[in-house]
């Protein structure tokens, strides 16, 4: 072994200087090593990164870092530096602006290399990263032997984010700390849709193995960084720019070879204030964006692997992938799911004790906040995580007597879907079907009336129950869907809404009943198109018995989902004629005005048992309108008199008495392929760059063109 290289020699005036910050990088990214223990690093961090690069000098860097680092094992030294700075940033009772700017540009500066060489990675068990360091090393006598780097990194980043507030002092380094999270994770983009035994993540597998008390703590502050919405100060200074407010070397060069470094937003601007009303907090926005990346992350296993001991997943090399997967217990995910309301915990008036940390928080303000953000597609993830895996947050939404701060902004979502993503209108379904699977919820949204809902342009709604208001929407959305999206799994959501509704319809208003009977009529001469196109195309087809066969097995296939969604609407209309007919005069109406549309399937072998009780209330119906002497023409409100006079006097008499239909959500058998890949769409939205090449997780359209760093399209 040779002697250790010499520290690059910096005097105090010119350790600022551009040739300083050359020298030091030329040596951080050279063929040297450079002890852990050595000067340089300090003199590395303590850098004011002010210098300005360009883009190829950046990729140049890059790749000699990658290149060296397979001997200099430089990345691993520097991130346990971060850690080192990190610890004295949580020890110190007061922390000194240069104890934080060698943390941020610890953070900084690895995001970087730790990027490009993740997206460049030619092996999938990331042997690239060179994370195994000979811990005999002087400096390194306190490392803890039974540690990896890798669980070292995250236990001292999710401590730090976990237990110290934010603050103006602090909030930088949560910054940067944040965007590392997502850097680190992103391993996961190089993956396939779905989870395998042979997958490695050795950042995200390390922070699924921390300590509880560490999870907690950082599903507890990234849940309340989200509430809180942090702002960076107005008149505060990032310590890695320069002096004149501008982006620093690495910063500037960020947003023009965002392929190589940590964000293309970094040149965002930190000194101006978000308006008042739907403030943005950078910080805010990626607290939730991390916190769903850990929640959905799910590490696959088979039988022949032992449990994880020491921060390592031990794994058999002769594991069988083809074994029926299975999958750790996500300790990030069970955190959320048991999260408590700080203001009233039901688990200890029960007397339950609580097996180790949890999760508390103000349910009121996780509330008001996610009302406040649901436009935002990554907060309607949380309040689908929320409602679907935390029973006390479902409940607490359930009692509030507020229910439109939360359905309005997911009502109005739905009301612009053509505007939405496929995705995001499936979570907005799915979350209203979860909150329909209770009665309390489905009265109560027709017993809080709305003043205007002024984002609706066909017509003016004043008064309206929010129940009516949801059935309008729904049906809207139904109707998108049909000429749009023809997608059956949207349509069964809404239908199951509305039907879960349904027996508990109070008043609906005269809109909404025509559009529910409206629904039936567009379903119906969709039905008869396709049983007419089926005829006429069996006939044309008959001397060609296999294409006859296939196309008759097709539209069987599409006139059989008509036939369901037929029957469903039906089941609608008979649960409120049933169960609510005295209270909802207007669907009566409804009913009577376009009884015709009934008329072709009386005698459907699968509708007519469900058109009986409609028919008895027609009956009912026309026949007082025919013993009533009437001087002149029937007008509306005439007609209506009548309704309401004699829904006082109906008694269901002749009614039969059918099992409530009932829906409820199950979530799919392996989620995490919807989830993961999702989550990290949203994340590629925000603007966080990636190699489009490098991605498998999800097919993405790669546009050539000049630049490294082309941005790709998901």
């Amino acid at each position: 072994m040779g002697a250790a290289p010499s520290t690059p020699r910096l005097g105090e005036a010119d350790a600022a200087s551009p040739r300083a910050a050359e020298q030091m990088f030329a040596a951080l990214v050279g063929d040297r090593a450079y002890p852990i223990s050595s000067e340089f690093w300090r003199q590395l961090l303590e850098l004011p990164l002010t210098q300005q690069w360009p883009r190829d000098r950046v990729l140049q860097a890059c790749h000699a870092f990658a290149q060296n680092n397979y001997n200099t094992k430089h990345l691993a030294k520097i991130l346990i530096h971060l850690v080192w700075c990190l610890q004295e940033c949580t020890s110190a009772s007061s922390v000194s602006s240069s104890v934080y700017r060698k943390a941020i540009n610890a953070a900084y500066i690895s995001s970087i290399f730790l990027k490009f060489i993740i997206e460049n990675a030619k092996a999938d068990n990331w042997q690239e990263l060179c994370l195994d360091i000979d811990k005999d090393e002087k400096g390194l006598e306190n490392f803890p032997s039974d540690q990896s780097v890798e669980y070292f990194l995250m236990k001292g980043v999710l401590n730090y984010i976990g237990s110290v507030d934010v603050s103006p002092e602090s909030c930088y380094l949560h910054h940067e700390l944040l965007n590392l999270m997502l850097v680190l994770m992103s391993t996961q983009l190089c993956s396939g849709p779905s989870p395998e035994p042979k997958d490695v993540h050795p950042f995200i597998d390390a922070a699924m193995l921390q300590d509880s008390s560490i999870v907690a703590s950082v599903v507890q502050k990234l849940l309340l960084n989200f509430v809180r919405r942090p702002q960076i100060p107005s008149n505060g200074s990032h310590p890695v720019f320069s002096d004149d407010g501008g982006p620093g070397v690495l910063q500037r060069v960020g947003s023009a070879a965002a392929n190589f470094v940590l964000l293309p937003y970094y040149t965002f601007n930190y000194f101006v204030s978000a308006s008042a009303e739907g403030a943005t907090s950078q910080l805010a926005d990626n607290s939730l964006l991390v916190l769903l990346i850990l929640i959905h992350y799910r590490k696959c296993i088979s039988m022949n692997e032992s449990i994880p001991t020491n921060g390592v997943y031990m794994s058999d090399s002769n594991t069988n992938v083809k074994d029926a997967p299975a999958f750790h217990e996500n300790p990030y995910c069970k955190a959320l799911n048991n999260a408590k309301d700080i203001q009233f915990d039901h688990a200890d008036v029960e007397g339950n004790a609580q097996n180790g940390p949890v999760v508390r928080l103000s349910f009121a303000s996780l509330f008001d906040a996610l009302g406040t953000c649901l436009k935002d597609e990554s907060s309607v993830l949380l309040l689908y995580s929320l409602v679907h895996g935390n029973c006390d947050f479902q409940e607490y939404v359930l009692v509030r007597t507020d229910l439109d701060t939360l359905l309005m902004p997911i009502l109005e979502m739905l009301y612009n879907a053509s505007r939405k993503t496929s995705n995001q209108i499936y979570m907005l379904l799915i979350i209203l079907l979860i909150l329909s699977q209770d009665s309390t919820f489905n009265a109560s949204v027709h017993k809080l009336v709305l003043p205007s809902v002024p984002w609706y342009q066909e017509r003016l709604m004043h008064q309206t129950s929010l129940g009516s208001l949801m059935v309008v929407v729904l049906i809207r959305t139904i109707k998108y869907n049909l000429s749009k999206l023809r997608d059956v799994y949207l349509h069964t959501n809404c239908l199951a809404i509305l039907a879960n509704m349904g027996p508990h319809a109070h008043r609906l208003s005269a809109y909404a009943s025509q559009r529910l009977v409206s629904l039936f009529d567009m379903l119906s001469r969709k039905y008869a198109k396709l049983a007419e196109v089926k005829n006429d195309k069996a006939l044309k087809v008959m001397s060609d018995q296999m294409e006859a066969d296939i196309i008759s097995d097709d539209m069987s296939t599409e006139l059989h989902i008509y036939t369901d969604f037929l029957r469903i609407v039906l089941e609608i209309i008979n649960a409120i004629l049933t169960y609510a007919l005295p209270r909802n005069p207007e669907v009566v109406y409804a009913i009577l005005h376009r009884q015709e549309v009934f008329q072709p399937f009386k005698n459907h072998p699968r509708f007519n048992e469900l058109l009986e009780n409609i028919y008895t209330v027609l009956d009912f119906f026309n026949s007082r309108m025919d013993m009533q002497q009437l001087d002149g023409e029937w007008s509306v409100d005439k007609v209506l008199e009548l309704i309401n006079k004699n829904c006082r006097s109906w008694r269901g008499e002749g009614m039969k008495m059918f099992t409530q239909l009932r829906f409820t959500y199950e979530q799919e058998s392996h989620p995490e392929e919807f989830f993961i890949p999702y989550a990290w769409r949203l994340i590629l939205s925000r603007g966080f760059s990636f190699n489009p090449g490098a991605i498998n997780l999800f097919p993405v359209e790669i546009h050539v063109d000049d630049s490294p760093s082309s941005e790709q399209k998901v």
